[in-house]
């Protein structure tokens, strides 16, 4: 009897979730209200826009924090300071080296990731989700297209 009743009541079910369903306009499309760009530098230092916001979330590159092994201290740039692309903003130091950090575009820094004074291997894990460094409303958008793109920054680290 169960098994009946199922199969009547799934025409019925079937129709009502059609009837949900958005029909798709023809020449329409939707597009994302902001657009996110990734960009590098020949440092090794990226760079996440979003140009919804106008900020630029900083971070090292996988690259760079395999180059440097097991991070042990990160110096970041305070809140509230302007700075100058190409303007170093910081440091890393690892069991290997210590490395410069610096300033991919130029703004105002709106966010540091205080999560790195007591885990700086979040660089080592997840260098560019948890890892990242801080935020900078940019000044000037055109400086990210100045930046490497991806492809780019693939060749440049196989020189």
């Amino acid at each position: 009897m169960f098994s009946a009743l199922r199969q009547v009541s799934r025409p019925a079910t079937y129709a009502v979730r059609a009837a949900r369903r958005p029909t798709p306009s023809v020449g329409v499309f939707r597009t994302a209200p902001f657009v996110r760009t990734l960009r590098f530098t020949e440092d090794h230092e990226a760079v996440v826009f979003d140009d919804s916001t106008m900020t630029g979330t900083v971070y090292i590159t996988n690259y760079a924090q395999s180059s440097l092994g097991d991070v042990v201290f990160v110096e970041l740039p305070a809140e509230g300071n302007k700075v100058t692309k190409g303007d170093q903003i910081g440091a890393v130091e690892s069991v290997k080296a210590a490395s410069d950090i610096y300033a991919p575009v130029s703004g105002t820094v709106t966010e540091v990731n205080a999560g790195l004074a007591d885990q700086p291997g979040l660089l080592n894990k997840s260098p560019e989700d948890q890892g990242w460094l801080c935020k900078i409303k940019v000044e000037n958008p055109a400086e990210i297209e100045a930046l490497l793109t991806e492809e780019a920054y693939k060749a440049h680290c196989e020189h």
